[in-house]
Protein backbone atom coordinates (compact mmCIF):
# COMPACT_ATOMS: atom_id res chain seq x y z
CA UNK A 1 0.00 0.00 0.00
CA UNK A 2 0.87 3.49 -0.92
CA UNK A 3 -0.59 6.27 0.31
CA UNK A 4 -0.93 10.52 0.91
CA UNK A 5 -3.35 11.63 3.21
CA UNK A 6 -4.12 13.90 4.75
CA UNK A 7 -5.53 12.13 8.27
CA UNK A 8 -3.45 10.34 11.16
CA UNK A 9 -2.71 6.67 10.85
CA UNK A 10 -1.81 3.88 13.09
CA UNK A 11 1.73 1.85 12.61
CA UNK A 12 0.67 -0.50 14.81
CA UNK A 13 -1.79 -1.12 12.31
CA UNK A 14 0.74 -1.35 9.10
CA UNK A 15 2.70 -3.60 11.35
CA UNK A 16 -0.17 -6.19 11.15
CA UNK A 17 -1.07 -5.86 7.97
CA UNK A 18 3.36 -6.77 6.93
CA UNK A 19 2.66 -9.91 9.00
CA UNK A 20 2.86 -13.18 6.59
CA UNK A 21 4.22 -16.36 7.32
CA UNK A 22 7.54 -15.91 5.33
CA UNK A 23 8.35 -12.83 6.85
CA UNK A 24 11.06 -13.25 9.64
CA UNK A 25 11.61 -9.55 10.46
CA UNK A 26 9.36 -6.46 9.92
CA UNK A 27 11.43 -2.99 10.15
CA UNK A 28 9.62 0.35 10.61
CA UNK A 29 10.22 4.01 10.74
CA UNK A 30 7.35 6.39 11.77
CA UNK A 31 8.66 10.19 11.03
CA UNK A 32 6.88 12.82 13.61
CA UNK A 33 7.14 16.57 13.61
CA UNK A 34 9.71 17.14 16.38
CA UNK A 35 10.02 20.55 18.59
CA UNK A 36 12.86 22.02 17.40
CA UNK A 37 11.83 25.86 17.72
CA UNK A 38 8.92 25.72 15.43
CA UNK A 39 4.85 25.66 16.73
CA UNK A 40 3.75 23.71 13.60
CA UNK A 41 4.55 22.38 9.90
CA UNK A 42 2.68 22.43 6.63
CA UNK A 43 3.41 19.53 3.81
CA UNK A 44 2.25 20.50 0.31
CA UNK A 45 2.92 18.07 -2.60
CA UNK A 46 1.78 17.34 -6.40
CA UNK A 47 -0.30 14.26 -5.45
CA UNK A 48 -0.07 12.81 -9.01
CA UNK A 49 3.46 12.48 -9.04
CA UNK A 50 4.65 11.75 -5.31
CA UNK A 51 2.54 8.67 -6.12
CA UNK A 52 4.11 7.65 -9.15
CA UNK A 53 7.49 8.11 -7.23
CA UNK A 54 6.48 6.70 -4.29
CA UNK A 55 5.72 3.22 -6.62
CA UNK A 56 9.07 3.75 -8.10
CA UNK A 57 10.57 3.56 -4.73
CA UNK A 58 8.69 0.71 -3.82
CA UNK A 59 9.21 -0.74 -7.04
CA UNK A 60 13.16 -0.53 -6.65
CA UNK A 61 13.58 -1.48 -2.98
CA UNK A 62 11.76 -5.30 -4.00
CA UNK A 63 14.24 -5.58 -6.48
CA UNK A 64 17.22 -4.17 -4.62
CA UNK A 65 16.59 -6.31 -0.96
CA UNK A 66 14.69 -10.01 -0.53
CA UNK A 67 11.79 -8.49 0.78
CA UNK A 68 8.22 -9.61 0.85
CA UNK A 69 6.31 -5.91 1.28
CA UNK A 70 6.11 -2.45 1.54
CA UNK A 71 4.14 0.25 2.86
CA UNK A 72 4.32 3.67 2.73
CA UNK A 73 1.98 6.17 4.32
CA UNK A 74 2.98 10.28 4.11
CA UNK A 75 0.86 12.84 5.51
CA UNK A 76 0.55 16.26 3.90
CA UNK A 77 -1.81 19.26 5.40
CA UNK A 78 -1.04 21.05 8.39
CA UNK A 79 0.43 19.17 11.64
CA UNK A 80 1.42 19.85 14.91
CA UNK A 81 4.23 18.97 16.68
CA UNK A 82 4.12 15.12 17.53
CA UNK A 83 1.56 14.46 14.58
CA UNK A 84 3.05 11.27 12.55
CA UNK A 85 4.84 12.39 8.81
CA UNK A 86 5.82 8.89 7.48
CA UNK A 87 5.51 5.79 7.92
CA UNK A 88 7.35 2.86 6.30
CA UNK A 89 6.60 -0.62 6.72
CA UNK A 90 9.08 -3.41 5.49
CA UNK A 91 8.83 -7.05 5.69
CA UNK A 92 11.58 -9.35 5.16
CA UNK A 93 12.51 -12.81 5.71
CA UNK A 94 15.39 -11.47 7.29
CA UNK A 95 15.96 -8.56 9.49
CA UNK A 96 19.09 -7.08 7.45
CA UNK A 97 17.35 -6.94 4.25
CA UNK A 98 14.63 -5.37 6.03
CA UNK A 99 16.69 -2.70 7.98
CA UNK A 100 18.46 -1.59 5.14
CA UNK A 101 15.81 -1.40 2.78
CA UNK A 102 13.75 0.42 4.90
CA UNK A 103 16.96 3.00 4.86
CA UNK A 104 17.09 2.72 1.40
CA UNK A 105 12.80 3.82 1.21
CA UNK A 106 13.59 6.71 3.61
CA UNK A 107 16.24 8.47 1.94
CA UNK A 108 15.22 8.09 -2.00
CA UNK A 109 11.71 10.05 -0.56
CA UNK A 110 14.06 12.54 0.57
CA UNK A 111 15.72 12.95 -2.27
CA UNK A 112 13.35 12.38 -5.25
CA UNK A 113 9.61 12.81 -4.14
CA UNK A 114 7.84 16.15 -4.18
CA UNK A 115 7.33 16.82 -0.88
CA UNK A 116 7.32 20.68 0.33
CA UNK A 117 7.63 21.44 4.12
CA UNK A 118 6.47 25.21 5.51
CA UNK A 119 8.07 25.44 9.43
CA UNK A 120 5.08 27.64 11.24
CA UNK A 121 7.36 29.57 13.65
CA UNK A 122 6.77 32.65 16.26
CA UNK A 123 8.41 34.43 14.15
CA UNK A 124 6.53 33.53 11.41
CA UNK A 125 6.66 31.15 8.43
CA UNK A 126 9.54 29.57 5.92
CA UNK A 127 9.62 26.96 3.19
CA UNK A 128 12.48 24.45 4.03
CA UNK A 129 14.70 23.48 0.72
CA UNK A 130 14.63 19.66 0.66
CA UNK A 131 17.10 17.36 -0.23
CA UNK A 132 14.85 17.23 -4.27
CA UNK A 133 14.86 20.43 -4.21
Amino acid sequence: MITITDEDFDPGACIDAARDPRVGGIVTFTGIVRDDGITSIELETYREAALQELGVIRDEALSRYDIRSVDIIHRVGPLAIGDHIVVITVGAPHRRDAFDACEYIIDRIKETVPIWKKEHTAEGSRWVPGEHS
